[in-house]
């Protein structure tokens, strides 16, 4: 029998509690918004600072390896999306996101706005009115790779959170979003 919405929250709850526990902090209501809301991020950071931006920094097509997948639920060798961005505002990194999206559950729309690029996939599943949910798998804190040092300026910690977009029962995307420890602190 599936998660009711409620034990869900909870559970959610009490991984972000777990996780201020194991770091020795505590976070912000806006950090804790990030890590576990359900919907759109991208609709977050809007409220937060006006209509953000969005630069890919790497986008191609590949053969789902075992784990890739695994994370999407498809038989490897599948053609997925491999997607990584940076969420902006006037110039100031807010949140890195790496996705994977099987071609085959994207109706061809969908597949060309993903392709185009600069196009938050809050959006896009807005624009096409697409019905889905989103499934929190982990919240959790990681040390950061080259890329992120270089993005944010900042070999700090990261928070970071890997969730599923659902739609028709199937998983529609796997996205991984990050963003450094100090970061969403005062609002």
């Amino acid at each position: 029998m599936p998660m009711s919405k409620n034990e869900a929250n909870r559970g959610l709850i009490e991984k972000i509690r777990d996780l201020e526990e194991q770091y020795g902090k505590t976070f912000s209501n806006t950090q804790k918004i990030l890590l576990t809301t359900d919907g759109s991020i991208t609709a977050i950071l809007d409220v937060l600072y006006g209509k953000i931006t969005l630069s890919t920094l790497d986008q191609h097509f590949e053969d789902a390896d075992k784990s890739h997948a695994k994370l999407v639920n498809v038989d490897e060798g599948e053609e997925i999306n491999y997607r990584e961005v940076i969420m902006h505002r006037e110039g100031k990194p807010l949140i890195y996101a790496i996705s994977h999206i099987p071609l085959s559950r994207c109706s061809r729309e969908v597949c060309a706005d993903l392709i185009r690029a600069d196009i938050p996939i809050g959006r896009i599943l807005k624009n096409y009115n697409i019905e889905s949910r989103r499934e929190i798998n982990n919240i959790f804190i990681e040390k950061p790779n080259d890329t992120l040092k270089e993005l944010f300026e900042t070999d700090e910690d990261m928070l970071a959170r890997d969730y599923v977009i659902i739609s028709n029962g199937e998983i529609l995307m796997w996205i991984k979003e990050v963003f450094p420890v100090s970061y969403f602190t005062e609002i």
